[in-house]
């Protein structure tokens, strides 16, 4: 009996379930990962200065929204550290071709920009980037354990 239920506890613990979707709520600047359905973790964060909408193109200042892949980490960024997200994706790509404007591209998930890393309850108020989504860097460390390369992220309004 004292086995099942240490198997259960192990088990029912957010860094032993596996994330298979990541879901992003702009309008409420919240992150959550989900797992089959449940939500294991939610995050506060900061999107894009200007977050009402669907990034359009390159420079507007918009965290994208629909469905994305996270496709590959980044170690080596201006921000502590930083998973990308596959946008613009084919669609993304038309609508801005259809328009006459570049999609832009190099949106990620991400920590704090170096040598800011000391300032976060002041830069996690607003929105400050220019279409990421923004975490501290002990949560970026703790979202990179968490969830891997070619999971699902879902954004939206």
């Amino acid at each position: 009996m004292k086995k099942i239920i240490l198997l259960s506890f192990l088990y029912s613990f957010p860094s032993f379930a596996f994330v298979d979707l990541v879901m992003v709520d702009k309008s409420d600047n919240k992150m959550y990962l989900l797992s089959s359905g449940k939500v294991i973790k939610e995050y506060h964060v900061a999107l894009g200065k200007n977050p009402e909408g669907h990034k359009e193109q390159e420079g507007d200042k918009r965290t994208p929204e629909g469905l994305y892949t996270l496709d590959y980490k980044k170690e080596d960024s201006a921000f502590y550290r930083a998973m990308h997200i596959s946008y613009p994706n084919e669609i993304d790509l038309a609508n801005a071709k259809d328009k006459g404007v570049s999609a832009g591209g190099l949106i990620m998930i991400h920590g704090q920009r170096n040598n800011f890393e000391g300032l976060p309850r002041y830069t996690q108020q607003s929105n400050w980037t220019n279409g990421c989504i923004a975490l501290t860097n002990p949560e970026i460390d703790e979202f990179m354990s968490l969830v891997d390369v070619g999971t699902q992220i879902h954004i939206k309004w």
